[in-house]
């Protein structure tokens, strides 16, 4: 995949360019602790109003706007020590960690073989784990940089159909993202990361539904 989670994203529709962004956002606080420089860059970030305005009243558009409120303020606080021991306790731990990040760990036996499917599906994408990933391709990070790649496109690749998006994020997004944003937000070691979990599921959220009217 790409070597930075930032897509080259000039000649995208604006609402294309922010989906792509959220994804790459996501993409690199599920995989790393943030850094000050990126606690800061949230912090300093625009209201999410205009950006969502084609959904103007509606519920999960406000709720996402709620979300990404209480991201900035919790990152315009944040001490980047303190985080960084929040992401290890939660996502990593000592044996085991607090909180699964890998899709296998939510779908039961009924959903076949995640890991593998989401496999064959970047294969047939054409796209591949980084060399030197110590993680699996079904895990959060990563499938949230894959829709970003899918959405925005990268490099000399451009970005897919809506159908092919909304298929890769139907199969092997939509039906665990909100069981694992619920654990995070209930684990009582989340502070910073629960803020991001609620942003999460609400972009999900809102994804799911415009997904559903293209």
């Amino acid at each position: 995949m790409s070597e930075t989670p930032v897509a080259k994203l000039a000649r995208l529709p604006p609402e294309d360019e922010a989906r792509a962004g959220f994804y790459a956002l996501l993409g690199r606080l599920y995989a790393d602790p943030p850094d000050a420089g990126l606690l800061a860059a949230i912090a300093k970030a625009p209201s999410l109003g205009p950006v969502v305005s084609a959904a103007e009243g509606d519920g999960v558009a406000a709720a996402l706007n709620a979300a990404w409120d209480g991201l900035r303020v919790a990152s315009a606080s944040a001490d980047v020590d303190a985080v960084r021991e929040e992401f290890l306790a939660l996502f990593v731990g000592v044996g085991r960690s607090e909180v699964s990040l890998y899709a296998s760990h939510y779908l039961g036996p009924q959903s076949g073989r995640p890991l593998a499917e989401v496999r064959a599906a970047l294969s047939e994408l054409g796209l591949a784990r980084r060399p030197g990933s110590s993680e699996y391709e079904d895990h959060l990070a990563v499938l949230f940089e894959t829709m970003r790649m899918l959405v925005g496109g990268d490099g000399e690749r451009p970005p897919v159909e809506i159908a092919q998006q909304r298929t890769f994020f139907d199969r092997h997004l939509a039906s665990w993202v909100s069981d694992c944003c619920t654990a995070i937000v209930e684990s009582p070691v989340a502070i910073y990361y629960r803020r991001v979990a609620q942003f999460s599921s609400c972009f999900v959220a809102l994804e799911r539904e415009s997904l559903a009217m293209d």
